[in-house]
């Protein structure tokens, strides 16, 4: 089973980088929102993958080849998403290999880590300013991935909701993303200057984190709201980078 074409999350920024060796040859059919049903005709695929936003296509779809709408619950169903994919794909033991692989680096690094963050407490928020900020609860894709290394999270972020995150728009309630480490998910540049802006003023310089120099900005939504074993290694990277080979 070979991919050849993709609806893309963001038009300008096509693929995120964890998948750049796994890209070659494959087709952008436009956004996620709105795929090229003329192209995809054209390229007669032996099966379509539709998730649950383009639903009103599926008739459409459905007439140029057998099509399978993939549940999306938010990032909290990342894993769930995961099995019914390969389940789709006929891929059950490719699926229990991947698995297989995420649990032995994440055993790795629990070692590489050791006892130094036993008492510190992680912080993930999504700033999308100006609409607000997403911090990504314990049963999100990130979320999940620190649960599984042990990792606390503040008290106010250690909770599961219904898609993984919990939103909040006053700069008044900032406190909520403290932590001795904050990660922050900031997509674009100006996304990154308008936080680092926000960080600057009174309420973001009470933060602990922002005295102790703890604040990261990685890569975002392409890779740490990924929701997928790929991106959950790409997003192991990261954790070496920052936690473990940091100086």
């Amino acid at each position: 089973m070979v991919p050849i074409a993709s609806s893309v999350i963001d038009i300008e920024n096509l693929f995120p980088e964890y998948l750049k060796d796994k890209i070659e040859g494959i087709e952008v059919l436009g956004s996620q929102f709105e795929p090229n049903l003329e192209r995809i005709l054209m390229l007669k695929p032996d099966l379509i993958l539709a998730w649950e936003n383009v639903q009103a296509t599926y008739p459409l779809l459905a007439k140029i080849s057998p099509t399978v709408i993939v549940p999306w619950h938010g990032s909290s169903g990342w894993r769930e998403q995961f099995e019914f994919v390969a389940k789709a794909l006929g891929k059950e033991e490719e699926a229990q290999q991947a698995w297989k692989h995420y649990h032995q680096r994440i055993d790795e690094l629990k070692v590489a880590l050791g006892s130094r963050y036993q008492d510190k407490e992680i912080s993930v928020v999504a700033p999308s300013l100006p609409w607000g900020y997403f911090i990504q609860a314990k049963n999100s894709f990130i979320g999940s991935i620190l649960s599984d290394l042990g990792l606390q999270r503040p008290k106010l972020q250690d909770v599961n909701t219904s898609r993984g995150d919990i939103a909040f728009r006053s700069e008044e309630s900032l406190e909520m993303i403290d932590g001795d480490i904050v990660f922050v998910l900031a997509h674009k540049d100006e996304g990154k200057e308008a936080f680092k802006q926000v960080l600057q003023k009174p309420l973001g310089k009470r933060l602990k984190a922002v005295q102790q120099g703890h604040v990261y900005f990685v890569d975002s939504p392409l890779t740490w709201n990924g929701s997928n074993l790929l991106a959950a290694d790409a997003v192991i990277d990261d954790l070496y980078k920052y936690l473990v080979n940091a100086p």
